[in-house]
């Protein structure tokens, strides 16, 4: 019987997925930005995203794998899921941005656009340092509960800075650049949902800690 415990998944090791998968939003968001500093660097760092994003694929698996093979999970396992699902989804619409960079040959960006993407790597860093902490719930429930509140000021914050920047780039194509605007806007609204996407990882770890304190 203990050889066969000791294939069983450790409770711990959902931690160190979580956090495994933070570390991959926290690269996309670092490239993200600095593929809006523009110039001939732009498609090799959203290619870097592209990468991070099948890195996060990998550890999405990972999750859903010992969840299957799981008798104990550190919550129940609709949260896990939820939680990766969320975190996978985050990474995802970052690769959208890139997509759309790559598609449209875009080397020149807003500088609005790059406080969004500014703003996108904050929330990152908000994000691992709550994966971090989610394995001791009960001891950092405080600090836990201020990451998240953070990262929906930041959200917040991120809604006036996409409503500053396209009414800019309404002004700057109005004069009849119509295919400038419809990039621009594309790109400033993968931006913003970036940031809605790190918010909603904030709802579920929330959702946790009000079913587990």
């Amino acid at each position: 019987m203990n050889w066969f415990q000791a294939l069983l998944p450790r409770e711990d090791q959902f931690f160190d997925l979580f956090e495994a998968h933070a570390k991959t939003l926290v690269a996309g968001a670092d490239a993200m930005r600095a593929a809006l500093e523009g110039g001939p660097e732009t498609a090799a760092w959203c290619e870097k995203i592209v990468e991070h994003e099948h890195a996060a694929d990998a550890v999405a698996r990972d999750v859903l794998y010992a969840v299957r093979r799981s008798f104990i999970t550190p919550f129940d396992r609709s949260d896990i899921r939820g939680l990766t699902n969320s975190l996978d989804d985050t990474i995802d619409q970052m690769q959208k941005a890139a997509k759309a960079i790559s598609l449209y040959e875009v080397t020149t960006f807003e500088p609005k656009m790059r406080e969004l993407a500014d703003i996108a790597v904050r929330c990152a860093a908000l994000t691992i340092e709550t994966m971090q902490k989610l394995h001791a719930m009960q001891k950092n429930s405080d600090r836990l509960n201020e990451l998240t509140e953070l990262v929906a000021r930041l959200e917040s914050e991120s809604d006036t800075v996409y409503d500053e920047g396209m009414k800019a780039l309404f002004l700057a194509h109005r004069t009849g650049d119509a295919m400038g605007f419809i990039i621009g806007a594309e790109i400033y609204d993968h931006l913003e949902k970036v940031v809605d996407r790190f918010e909603d990882v904030a709802n579920r770890v929330n959702g946790i800690l009000v079913e587990h304190l």
